[in-house]
């Protein structure tokens, strides 16, 4: 049995240059939306009109390359399906949506703003509006940074259940960026459970030397963490005190108008 409707005059029969498991991919990916973030199987193939084997086989290959997740019943996207599409996210990104708000923060605190995204252990950068240069890495859409020792990163983990968050210490690499680095499991723990009782988190010099940055949660219209924002800047010239007394507020006021636009916005 074919593992997609009965073509009709609106459904052509496809050309020979047409290849038809690409496209029934596409339409798996696509199946996933706003109002269906995470589907079971037979859902994903009413939807896309495979048949259950059908849908099963791409859904458990897109898993295997790393662009679909499971609970064992649900299946949702990860964040690496960004991956496929980072020349458009860079044009025409639906971070415009946060872009306006970001500039003006940057405006008002002269410091570099970004948005990221949690994908395993790793942050995702998915926008970035800069001010001075700060790290010694050029950072751009697309960038990944170990989650853990990370302002969004953190906030994104706080995110989460303290047992997911306990499930990928064993599998995060250890390594003194510098001084101020925390390695230890209970101590890395603790510094997430931080930032879900405050609602922010601030990271001083622990991924490099002379970086200091803040961030907050962006939140969907249940609520859930989404997405980070922070602020980043030079130790030498914006202390922790300064970070946490005059550029947090402003932070959060603009996580705030963008979690209002992302709850708004499909």
């Amino acid at each position: 049995m074919s593992d997609t409707p009965a073509e009709t005059g609106d459904n052509p029969r496809p050309g020979d240059s047409y290849v038809q498991s690409f496209a029934r991919g596409l339409e798996v990916i696509r199946s996933f939306s706003a109002t269906a973030p995470q589907q079971t199987l037979s859902e994903v193939a009413a939807r896309t009109g495979l048949t259950r084997a059908g849908a099963r086989r791409i859904l458990l290959t897109l898993q295997t390359l790393g662009y679909v997740e499971s609970d064992g019943r649900l299946f949702r996207l990860t964040p690496r399906i960004l991956d496929l599409g980072f020349a458009y996210l860079s044009s025409m990104p639906i971070w415009d949506l946060a872009e306006p708000t970001m500039e003006a923060l940057v405006d008002q605190v002269h410091e570099s703003c970004s948005a990221a995204v949690l994908d395993g252990s790793d942050i995702v950068y998915v926008l970035r509006v800069h001010t001075h240069k700060i790290m010694s890495t050029n950072l751009g859409v697309g960038s990944r940074l170990p989650a853990f020792w990370t302002s969004m990163g953190r906030v994104l983990l706080a995110g989460q259940p303290d047992a997911d968050v306990a499930a990928l210490l064993p599998r995060v690499p250890r390594q003194r960026l510098t001084p101020h680095t925390l390695l230890d499991d209970d101590a890395l723990l603790a510094a997430v459970r931080q930032a879900r009782a405050q609602g922010w988190c601030l990271i001083n010099q622990e991924l490099e030397e002379g970086l200091i940055s803040v961030a907050a949660p962006l939140r969907n219209r249940a609520g859930e963490t989404v997405a980070a924002l922070n602020i980043s800047g030079q130790a030498n010239r914006t202390s922790a005190e300064m970070m946490q007394t005059e550029l947090l507020p402003a932070l959060l006021k603009a996580a705030e108008a963008i979690s209002r636009t992302l709850g708004t916005r499909r």
